[in-house]
């Protein structure tokens, strides 16, 4: 099983309403939830590891991550709030504003979290959920403890306007690198991580010596570069559609991309320490085959395995 750990939150999607003035739509979603919806859809043997809220939206996001055929046995859940992000669209991109303060996902403590984890071969970490605390190391004790025991992928997806301590953030995403057999970073994140004049490939080569045998960049539909264990660097790409908007593009991506892993019987610290170049090429090929279909339609909506 791939175990995603991190937020499930509810998107306040702007609509139309019959007046002609934007209303508000509940959408699930959070970077770590699509992911593990994305997984669910294609086949996978996926499961969520967050806290979420007894309310009705937790009731909401329990019903979706089950029709999907996401494992919630290590769910969480607690009568604190959920965790809105209102969402405005422009030019099909997404920005947020998050009200999250005491919420179900933000306060899971590490005595909250599953001692034992059988049959997970990777684990994967990302999104706001690792920008505050007390959540943020948890998830972070949570990754130290069983880093050892699956492969770890992750993508910090950074929302610089969500960070309330910039240095600690930054240590921590410094550790989980350090920790991580696969990092997956747009070119906003690497500069964000990095924020100086070299070029992204640069970067790209020192995040890698940070631990990752595998770092895959993104850089929406310019492609994605990504540097295998031997340091060398392969090119994929994009799909060329019609884009109706990027929400929950790279959760999707990052889905896929794990999801063909696991197909090829690559998910294991060994096999991704010593990935070939084809077998990297084609697992980022199909994660933006995949990720093309999602942007294709409204929100975050990873495609079923018969839709491909």
């Amino acid at each position: 099983m791939i175990l995603c750990c991190g937020e499930a939150l509810i998107d306040m999607i702007p609509e139309q309403t019959l007046r002609g003035q934007d209303g508000y739509v509940p959408r699930s979603g959070g970077a770590i939830f699509n992911t593990a919806i994305g997984l669910g859809r294609l086949g996978c043997r996926a499961g969520l590891l967050s806290g979420i809220s007894t309310d009705m939206f937790g009731h909401q996001l329990m019903a979706d991550l089950r029709a999907s055929n996401v494992d919630t046995r290590n769910v969480i859940r607690s009568d604190r709030p959920s965790t809105l992000a209102f969402v405005k669209l422009s030019d099909g991109h997404a920005s947020y504003s998050f009200f999250d303060e005491n919420s179900a996902g933000r306060m899971i403590a590490p005595s909250d979290l599953p001692t034992v984890i059988k049959g997970v071969s990777a684990l994967y970490f990302g999104g706001i959920s690792l920008a505050c605390g007390p959540g943020a190391d948890t998830y972070m004790h949570f990754a130290q403890t069983h880093a050892r025991n699956a492969v770890v992928m992750i993508d910090p997806n950074i929302r610089p306007s969500f960070i309330t301590d910039e240095p600690s953030f930054r240590d921590r995403i410094r550790g989980l690198l350090k920790l991580a057999d696969i990092v997956k970073v747009s070119d906003e994140d690497l500069n964000w991580i990095m924020p100086d004049s070299r070029a992204l490939e640069e970067k790209a080569v020192q995040l890698q010596s940070l631990g990752p045998s595998v770092v895959i960049l993104t850089r929406g539909s310019s492609g994605a570069q990504a540097w295998l264990p031997n340091g060398k660097s392969i090119f994929v790409a994009s799909q060329k559609v019609d884009v109706i908007d990027t929400v929950g593009a790279g959760d999707t991506f990052n889905a896929s991309v794990l999801a063909n892993l696991s197909d090829a019987g690559l998910l294991r610290k060994t096999a991704i320490r010593e990935i070939s170049e084809s077998d990297l090429a084609e697992a980022i090929a199909f994660g933006a085959r995949v990720a093309a279909i999602n942007v294709s339609r409204a929100g975050a909506n990873p495609p079923w395995r018969d839709e491909l």
